[in-house]
């Protein structure tokens, strides 16, 4: 049995950034970006009006309130460039400032002293205008060559948005890890509105193991459960290999039962195990191996919040190692109150992350800690990590805090007061 940091590093020596692929902004939504990316143009593109109103020339000087100005014309927005003249012109939100005119004057603040065929032809100001006010500037937002997005990067909209705004249509992104999940037992029912026999559990292992591959970055390429034999489940290793998987998580039959078969069907095949038990809880018998055509074995405890911790604490680093991105960076948070744990052992504690009334963080421990419980999944909006020799962690010690996920931030809870 190794510790988590040996069995992080032994994992992590078979993992290098995957190459790059370049595909649309418009469906590159969660994928990690694989270059910098400079912006090909200005934001805004031209000077342009910040609000419906009048284009004055300022050169530089405020114009007082009372003074009175011909109107020379108008300007929409998505009207080409034209000269100001001299005096004033109507402009609309977002048009071009014609040339020479330097400032804008809301509708608000003039009187239309004349008009023509319902428009101004001659307006009083009601406000002094300061020079360049109401106008954004080209460049202002985004420069030419300036960086929009770095490498690393996970596009989010906000993200794409920037760069559709900038004319980027396409980037490099790196390729999707393909996975593909394996749950083994031959008491799992996949259905959820099937009856249950005697004996019998759903396979909630396999849609929660699923959506977190994806929320991580993953493609899962292929899916299914198997019972608790050599054939069946050399059937579903060479399916999901053939599905092009690199890297295959299962669950169960991994410990020291009669019917724990992995280990030995792995060797079988030639598998290299790379390690086999972990000194964590929930996880312990967790193993990982080398598959003879070079894809990487993740066989993770079949109970659930022992899946999970293999999935988030085990598989997600490897993950950011073949998405090429850096390691994950934690929170310190106080411990809320004294929590036993397993000494010499790292525990994965399902938590809750809460703000005080004064600002405060803290973690906070749920009770239920047990590896089949599923509630307790759901009240928490974080993991704490406690790790060391000590048999308590004593409230108000700082701990390891991460989100449920690489990719999630932690959700902040109000502190319940009774």
């Amino acid at each position: 049995m190794i510790g988590y940091d040996d069995a992080l590093q032994r994992m992590l020596a078979f993992t290098e950034a995957l190459p790059a692929e370049r595909v649309a902004v418009a469906q590159a939504g969660g994928r990690v970006l694989a270059h910098d990316v400079p912006s090909p143009q200005c934001l805004p593109s031209f000077d342009n009006a910040a609000m419906d109103g009048f284009a004055l020339r300022c050169a530089g000087q405020p114009m007082a309130a009372g003074t009175a100005l011909d109107v020379q014309g108008w300007q929409a927005a998505g009207d080409p460039a034209r000269d100001g003249g001299e005096g004033a012109m109507e402009i609309m939100t977002g048009a071009r400032m014609p040339d020479g005119l330097d400032s804008v004057i809301p509708v608000e603040h003039v009187r239309v002293a004349a008009t023509v065929g319902g428009r101004p032809t001659r307006i009083e100001l009601l406000q002094a205008v300061q020079p360049g006010q109401h106008v954004r500037l080209r460049g202002q937002d985004v420069r030419t060559g300036e960086m929009l997005v770095a490498a690393g990067s996970t596009l989010a909209l906000n993200a794409r948005t920037l760069l559709h705004a900038a004319g980027v249509a396409r980037v490099d992104v790196r390729m999707q890890p393909r996975v593909a999940v394996i749950t083994t037992g031959k008491e799992l029912v996949g259905d959820a509105e099937q009856a249950l026999h005697s004996g019998e559990i759903r396979d909630s292992n396999r849609p929660y193991l699923v959506g977190r591959l994806q929320a991580a970055g993953a493609e899962v390429v292929w899916q299914g459960a198997v019972g608790d034999d050599d054939a069946a489940f050399g059937a579903a290793l060479d399916a999901a290999l053939a599905a092009g998987a690199q890297i295959v998580i299962s669950t169960g039959a991994v410990s020291q039962g009669r019917y724990d078969f992995i280990p030995d069907a792995l060797r079988a095949r030639g598998a290299t195990i790379v390690f086999h038990k972990v000194a964590i809880r929930p996880g312990k018998p967790l193993l990982f191996a080398r598959l003879a055509g070079g894809a990487l074995y993740f066989g993770l405890p079949g109970n659930p919040v022992s899946a999970a911790v293999g999935q988030r604490f085990f598989v997600e680093p490897v993950l950011r190692g073949l998405l090429g991105l850096a390691p994950e960076a934690v929170l310190q948070v106080p411990l809320q109150a004294d929590v036993r744990k397993p000494p010499g052992w790292r525990f994965h504690a399902r938590a809750r992350v809460e703000l005080d009334a004064g600002g405060q963080l803290s973690a906070r421990v749920l009770a239920g800690q047990e590896s089949f419980r599923l509630m307790s999944m759901l009240q928490a909006n974080a993991w704490v990590v406690l790790d060391g020799d000590e048999d308590v962690a004593r409230a108000g010690t700082p701990v390891q805090v991460q989100g449920w996920g690489h990719r999630d931030p932690v959700r902040l809870a109000r502190l319940e007061v009774s």
